[in-house]
């Protein structure tokens, strides 16, 4: 051992008068002198109290252990050999590791009550408090391809440093200006998208569009605009770091692979949300909390969505459908992933006076986006119309026009100038035939607006229109007494459901649905397949 002789000298001998730990040259107790262990080496073990240096490291901290221990227990007893104090060590660790699992089935077990017990208890369903939502629903090898695909999107994104880039410097107004830069493309890009930022509250916003130039990252952006334009931050003493981050793993859960429900989504129902909180008859009635809570629910409305509706949760037994008892699924979810991930980034930690309370505001107006509640609200909306007794200087009323403004804001697509429109339309109705396919190819029942091969896209758009949009609109029309932007969407909606009629009646279903696939048409709407 020639760097342990120039370490302790030549006799390697070392005495520590602490511990009264010897350390000597000599043979290993476990092994003969000539034990093949050591082979042709012949080099001596080296010993350390009588604890071999030559062993593997957990069993050198074993033997560390029981001579401590030894040490300690000295003077309560006689001295016990080397191989009892070995034998004892190692049943003292069996113990050790016996105790360790019952404590984490203990605590598996606690976290298990918790997690599903409904006793004043706030669920939280994020990073791993429940199995992921996907089409992992129904096991097939189709099926993990296209889950296997949409995972390798998901990583190509998350690597991409360009991405983090173009995000990053729009956020802080940092834009490179070195001649002979590689970001001349950034330069032009960036620049847009600050253009675009400056029009957000214009009902022409191109919400496509600003996705493109911030490559993917609108809804962040978005947010933190509008948090600055409110000056939401100062009011509430926001870390910025806390609410990049939390903006972040919002836009990260919703699932690109969904054509209708996913960040664009949310971006585009944010900025809709933004233009009637400047409503004339809104704007000078709402609070900071006010803002805050119509912002942030319309961001975080359809979170961690799966792409499929409440009806195919229920029918396949998933688990949410039995954690909610199969009322408000999806919306229940959206809330609870919310507010995970709010107590994750740690983002209202600082104010825990009204931290549950915001919370609980929150769920009730991301809970108001269930369609099947629709004509709840739309009767309580048209009654307090019609008796003139809304007073916005009340809380509780100024929540309910928060509420049914983000229901506005989650079904203006048809209001929308046609272009975007049938963007929206296209692929919301592919969102809806994916589920239909899926229903098919299992032997379910196809549900409502989900088969492709009889429900054409114009039909889908007239029924939602007329069902579900135009009642809506009229009472919000009603409420702005009318603003110039109520308005401009009836405009928008009257003659973009004029225009379906007549790709509806013009053409013969095979036409149709040939031409709506050629022309990629659309309205929007939605939870998708709730509005049966």
């Amino acid at each position: 051992m020639p760097v342990l002789d120039g370490f302790w000298g030549p006799d390697l001998r070392m005495r520590d008068s602490g511990l009264g730990v010897e350390v000597e040259v000599g043979v290993c107790p476990d092994e003969a002198p000539r034990s093949p262990v050591w082979g042709s080496l012949r080099t001596p073990p080296i010993t350390c109290g009588g604890l071999s240096l030559a062993l593997e490291l957990p069993a050198l901290i074993r033997q560390l252990r029981a001579a401590w221990r030894a040490r300690r227990g000295g003077s309560r007893g006689p001295e016990r050999s080397q191989a009892s104090t070995w034998v004892e060590s190692e049943k003292e660790e069996v113990e050790e590791v016996k105790h360790d699992v019952e404590d984490r089935s203990g605590h598996l077990k606690a976290d298990g009550r918790l997690n599903t017990g409904h006793a004043g208890v706030l669920l939280v369903e994020r990073r791993g408090s429940y199995p992921l939502i996907d089409l992992r629903i129904l096991k097939t090898s189709a099926q993990q391809g296209e889950i296997e695909a949409g995972t390798r999107r998901k990583v190509k994104r998350l690597l991409s440093f360009q991405r983090y880039c173009h995000a990053s410097r729009l956020l802080r107004g940092l834009v490179p200006h070195t001649p002979g830069s590689l970001h001349l493309l950034d330069d032009e890009y960036l620049g847009q998208a600050a253009h675009m930022l400056s029009k957000v509250g214009k009902w022409n916003f191109d919400i496509f569009l600003f996705d493109h130039l911030t490559n993917g990252n609108s809804l962040v952006t978005l947010m933190c605009h509008l948090f600055n334009v409110y000056d939401l931050v100062h009011h509430f003493q926001l870390d910025m770091i806390k609410l990049h981050r939390f903006l972040s793993m919002v836009q990260e859960d919703y699932h690109s692979q969904n054509p209708y429900h996913n960040a664009v989504h949310a971006a585009d129902v944010t900025q809709a949300m933004y233009c009637y909180l400047k409503e004339p008859k809104l704007a000078e009635q709402l609070s900071p909390l006010d803002v805050f809570l119509g912002l942030m629910a319309a961001a975080t409305h359809d979170v961690d969505h799966p792409g499929v509706n409440q009806p195919f949760l229920i029918k396949t037994r998933h688990h949410l459908a039995s954690l909610y008892q199969n009322t408000s699924v999806l919306e229940s979810h959206h809330w609870r992933s919310t507010v995970g991930m709010l107590r994750e980034s740690r983002l209202l930690s600082h104010l825990p006076a009204v931290m549950q309370d915001m919370e609980q505001q929150l769920g009730s107006l991301i809970l108001a986006t269930d369609i099947s509640r629709q004509n709840e609200f739309l009767s309580t909306f048209r009654e307090h119309l019609n008796n003139q007794d809304l007073d916005l200087q009340l809380a509780s009323h100024r929540h309910f026009i928060l509420q049914i403004a983000l229901k506005c804001a989650d079904v203006c697509n048809p209001c929308r100038f046609w272009e975007l429109s049938k963007q929206w339309s296209e692929r919301v109705c592919e969102e809806f035939y994916r589920q239909g396919d899926l229903e098919r190819k299992f032997d379910f029942e196809i549900s409502p607006q989900c088969n492709q091969q009889a429900d054409s896209v114009p039909a889908i758009q007239i029924g939602f229109i007329s069902y579900i949009v135009e009642p809506l609109f009229e009472e919000w029309h009603r409420f702005t007494e009318p603003s110039v932007l109520s308005q401009n969407m009836m405009g928008h909606l009257y003659k973009n459901k004029a225009r379906w009629s007549r790709l509806r009646y013009a053409h013969t279903p095979s036409d149709t649905e040939t031409h709506s696939h050629a022309e990629e048409p659309g309205g929007g709407g939605g939870e998708g397949g709730d509005i049966s």
